[in-house]
């Protein structure tokens, strides 16, 4: 198997260990009752999702590529999304109209009490760490789940979705590729660059933002809720990224970790003019039927990642690792 496929990870629970069983060709895929009763946004289910999508990226190391398509595989990642699907439009679901939702992205509260806020004022070097660390099952694909999306779009938003990409990929120079500033960045922190590596370690919110991605991605039909997720990624990445930079320069990160960040608030800024007027804009002149689906995607995207930032919080703020297994000893926060 080529080097570039990570290892399989850890099994969470019965459902996550039957996927896992199926890979190895050791053991039955779970049964739908399984599914049914487990928690939606728990470690068990959406490791077992992660993984089911992770085949369609890089796949894993001793897995057969062909599984990637395996009918029985594909009925199971179908019963795992639907009960994702069902609860996030249950659970997350706050607009109905694409501008409404996008307003509120657009107004910076005067008393943010984010996770970016706090690693601003106060973080430490071992939460910059873990943040980065859990952050890397996203950035180290960062531009893979919207590309997707191209071949559903046509005219005047394929252009301009496909402009903000090629951005994203580093306008065709392979040093400037956003993944590839988000390594640098992690090399800066002392962690271990290789995709995947951090998978046994992230928690099942993180897990939760990074199958929303690819659950929209995938799917024709969620085409214009992965338009409004990536909206939202653009329309919050500047200011964040700017308060990033300033945590990366106050606790001495590195260069290459303020850059990371820095790239990020010039870019961003233009790109979110570019997905609001152009993506979004030309989406809706030819698919007006999308609005919703763009509000649901612009609400899903907010809600996991309030629940991923209230979740870090609550272990930081007690100075307790984020992690479910500690990085390496000589890196590690011991409370």
């Amino acid at each position: 198997m080529h080097s570039h496929e990570p290892q399989l990870p850890e099994a969470r629970g019965p459902l996550s260990a039957a996927v896992l069983g199926h890979l190895r060709g050791t053991g039955p895929l779970p049964p739908p009752g399984g599914i049914a009763g487990s928690p939606v946004y728990g470690d068990d289910l959406q490791l077992a999702l992660y993984v089911c999508y992770e085949l369609h990226y890089r796949g894993f190391a001793g897995v057969p590529p062909e599984l990637e398509w395996d009918p029985e595989l594909l009925r199971t990642r179908a019963a795992l999304e639907d009960r994702f699907l069902a609860a996030l439009r249950a659970d997350a679901t706050v607009h109905q109209g694409a501008e409404e939702a996008l307003a509120g992205l657009l107004v910076e509260p005067v008393d943010g009490a984010g996770v970016s806020h706090f690693l601003r004022d106060k973080g430490e070097l071992w939460q910059i760490r873990e943040y980065a660390a859990q952050r890397s099952l996203y950035h180290l694909k960062e531009a893979d789940p919207h590309a997707w999306v191209l071949p559903r779009l046509r005219g005047r938003a394929k252009a301009a979705m496909a402009a903000v990409e090629f951005d994203e990929y580093g306008g065709g120079r392979a040093e400037r590729l956003h993944a590839r500033l988000f390594a640098d960045l992690m090399t800066d922190l002392g962690l271990d660059t290789t995709y995947g590596r951090y998978l046994d370690a992230a928690c099942a919110e993180l897990l939760a933002t990074v199958n929303l991605m690819s659950l929209f991605g995938l799917h024709r039909a969620l085409r214009g809720a992965l338009v409004g997720h990536f909206a939202t990624v653009e329309i919050t990445s500047s200011p964040g990224s700017r308060r990033l930079a300033e945590a990366m320069r106050r606790t001495g990160a590195g260069p290459a970790a303020e850059h990371f960040y820095d790239e990020h608030v010039e870019a961003d800024a233009v790109h979110e003019q570019v997905v609001r007027h152009d993506v979004i804009g030309g989406l809706l002149e030819d698919e007006p039927h999308l609005e919703a689906d763009i509000a649901f995607g612009v609400d899903a995207t907010e809600f996991l990642e309030d629940r991923l930032g209230e979740a870090l919080l609550a272990h930081w703020r007690e100075g307790r690792s984020s992690l479910r297994t500690p990085l390496s000893p000589e890196l590690a926060h011991v409370p």
